[in-house]
């Protein structure tokens, strides 16, 4: 399986998701994260799950998921076929 992040200690201070990712420590206020996460208590926040992959963060709680990509903003794109003339 591909590893796609490395993601640790994930926990939340006030209105704060503070957790390492690949090894750096990152904070992101969450009302630019999910208005749902916001929103929750402190147990519905704290009940999560880590996908193995790293790719993902999901709280069964609440029925919400967030990428780690997308914390980090990182887009993909389709890759387009080239077609064969």
């Amino acid at each position: 399986m591909r590893k796609h992040h490395k993601v640790e200690n994930l926990k939340f201070e006030g209105q704060t998701l503070f957790l390492r990712i690949n090894g750096e420590e990152k904070r992101f206020p969450l009302h630019e994260v999910s208005s749902v996460l916001e929103r929750a208590s402190d147990k519905e926040r704290n009940a999560f799950e880590i996908s193995p992959s790293g790719y993902g963060i999901h709280w069964p709680l609440l029925d919400e998921d967030i990428s780690i990509d997308g914390l980090l903003g990182i887009v993909h794109f389709p890759s387009q076929k080239r077609k064969v003339a």
